[in-house]
């Protein structure tokens, strides 16, 4: 606990407080039955706290995430959700542990060396990410997604947030931040229906502010890394 203390500042563990408390306090107020989305958010916020700081540990948590959210989404038909997170986001999560892991800034140094992206690699994602959509939604169309075209928008906001993450770009916090608000929207619905997915919402809101500002610690990271 006294080197987690040191190796986080007092601000970050002032956010990540804010947000277990904030899951903890939606989960007695809405749901209280549904134990597997406590524990996943939980993980999924302690997750971004450590890829703010650009330590490969927050990718294995959010492989956890990943598996555990893909069966939450599940539950609501979210097929969408689940097909991108069992099929996609946890593989390459896989991907981007391995990748950070063989990128360390400096030996023996748990934060992972940034990476800054060519034109041409951004064209190639961008072209990858529609194709990638275009064929999804035929999937999920077929599986009678509900609302399918939040679910095909995050579909897209995922594969270029894992892609971005898997090369090490401080854009992909951004990416997923824009995903959040997606998920935001999809979650009010299924809340609409069911008050419990509420606690899912604040979840995504968290995470929305959480990912802001690994977005602008990253940038800090590639300034300072730059420097040096």
């Amino acid at each position: 606990m006294k080197n987690y203390c040191k190796y986080f500042s007092k601000k970050e563990i002032f956010l990540w407080a804010l947000s277990i408390a904030f899951i903890l306090v939606s989960f007695l107020l809405f749901d209280r039955n549904n134990y597997l989305t406590l524990v996943a958010s939980l993980i999924g916020a302690t997750s971004l706290i450590f890829c703010a700081k650009g330590n490969p540990f927050g990718q294995f948590l959010m492989i956890i995430f990943g598996a555990l959210y893909g069966i939450i989404s599940w539950t609501f038909r979210y097929y969408g959700e689940m097909i991108t997170y069992l099929g996609m986001t946890v593989p390459m999560a896989i991907v981007a542990l391995i990748s950070w892991l063989r990128n360390p800034y400096e030996k023996n140094k748990p934060e992972v060396k940034v990476n800054h992206l060519k034109l041409k690699e951004v064209v190639f994602m961008l072209l990858l990410s529609l194709v990638v959509t275009f064929l999804f939604y035929f999937v999920l169309k077929y599986f009678n997604t509900a609302n399918l075209v939040f679910s095909t928008i995050s579909i897209t906001t995922s594969f270029i947030a894992v892609y971005l993450t898997f090369r090490r770009s401080p854009f992909f916090a951004l990416v997923y931040a824009l995903n959040d608000v997606v998920l935001i929207i999809l979650w009010v619905f299924a809340s609409v229906v069911d008050i419990s997915y509420v606690s899912v919402v604040v979840c995504f809101l968290v995470f929305l502010v959480n990912d802001l500002y690994g977005f602008y610690t990253w940038l800090k990271m590639e300034k300072r890394q730059k420097k040096n």
